[in-house]
């Protein structure tokens, strides 16, 4: 049954049209079919269907494109939502407040007048904020792996996808699709990455978190002099991800922090071996060892003996350099 004559059908169930009155086309001398423009709404916002009309009405109805809404003052729709605003012989205006995907669609009014039928139709456009529904979140990968990230939305009208790289430096944007692929991902990639859903009506902006393992990569160590009974303090800096484990040898035996006379301390990226009180067989070689489950690294670096001078040694110095320097002035002239 076309829409036409399922509203002929109300129209004749509400005594509006006499039965046996054939459907019109619009323009009929004998009906008086309108369509107003359509009327643009948000979700939950609140609309006014008003069907205005200047000639004295017997009998009035709204309905949508499967139910009455109201018959005159009677109230045919159980929606609470759904109320009547006004009715008198200016106009007929029914309120639905709280609107929702579900009221989008054609109304008509439909009245009798003294002299013919007449039905105005309009329809209401139901404008959705856009939502994500499909982001997912904190991803793990190793480096080299091909990654795609996805980012789907509703809603009306259909909203824009876009995504961005939240990178220190810069927000830089990386696509304008559901869909972002990085190909041989790299640690430089690693970070926060942003996608927003946009319509005319609103945004919607989520965040997912983008780890690339890697393994492990350490500065090189640096020697160190150090005379004896003093303190040495050799630094290890490691990058990786996940964060790796430090160990220390010196040379090929392991140290640990129940050796007395050393410390190591470990703080994210850096690990610190302290020798105190370093005797002679604190000289030597130290090795620290990176390690997380994708690999290892290591750097060496050289503890040595730094003779002190002696105050003897030091009035030797002096000397020697207030000789010098009266040969140099000798010399200039």
């Amino acid at each position: 049954m076309s829409w036409k004559r399922t509203v002929i059908l109300w129209l004749r169930l509400l005594f509006i049209l006499p039965t046996g009155l054939p459907v019109h086309s619009q323009g009929d001398s004998h009906s008086d079919n309108t369509m107003m423009d359509n009327i643009t709404v948000r979700q939950g916002e609140t609309v006014f269907l008003r069907c205005l009309h200047r000639n004295a009405v017997t009998r009035a109805a709204w309905m949508n494109r499967t139910n009455i809404l109201f018959a005159g003052e009677d109230k045919w729709t159980v929606d609470p939502r759904v109320s009547l605003q006004a009715l008198n012989e200016e106009e007929f205006t029914i309120k639905i407040e709280n609107v929702d995907t579900t009221d989008d669609g054609q109304y008509t009014c439909a009245v009798r007048t003294r002299t013919r039928p007449r039905t105005t139709s309009v329809h209401v456009v139901v404008l959705v904020p856009p939502k994500i529904i499909n982001l997912e979140k904190n991803i793990t990968v190793n480096e080299g792996s091909n990654v795609a990230l996805l980012c789907s939305a509703n809603g009306k009208p259909e909203p824009t996808v876009t995504w961005r790289f939240m990178s220190p430096a810069a927000q830089i944007a990386i696509s304008e699709d559901e869909y972002v692929e990085i190909l041989a991902i790299t640690r430089q990639n690693a970070g926060t990455y942003e996608c927003t859903a946009s319509n005319e009506v609103s945004a919607d902006v989520q965040t997912t978190e983008v780890i690339v393992n890697y393994p492990p990569t350490v500065s090189e160590g640096k020697d160190i002099g150090v005379a004896l009974g003093q303190r040495a303090i050799l630094l290890c800096q490691a990058e990786s991800e996940p964060a790796a484990e430090f160990e220390w040898y010196k040379e090929d035996k392991r140290i640990t922090n129940e050796i007395e006379g050393i410390e190591i301390e470990n703080t994210g990226e850096f690990s610190k071996l302290t020798l105190f009180n370093i005797s002679e067989a604190g000289y030597g070689n130290y090795t620290c060892v990176t390690i997380n489950k994708l690999g290892s690294a290591n750097t060496s670096m050289i503890v040595y003996e730094v003779i002190q001078p002696t105050s003897s040694t030091l009035l030797q110095d002096s000397i020697w350099r207030l000789f010098n320097r009266f040969l140099y002035a000798l010399f200039s002239f």
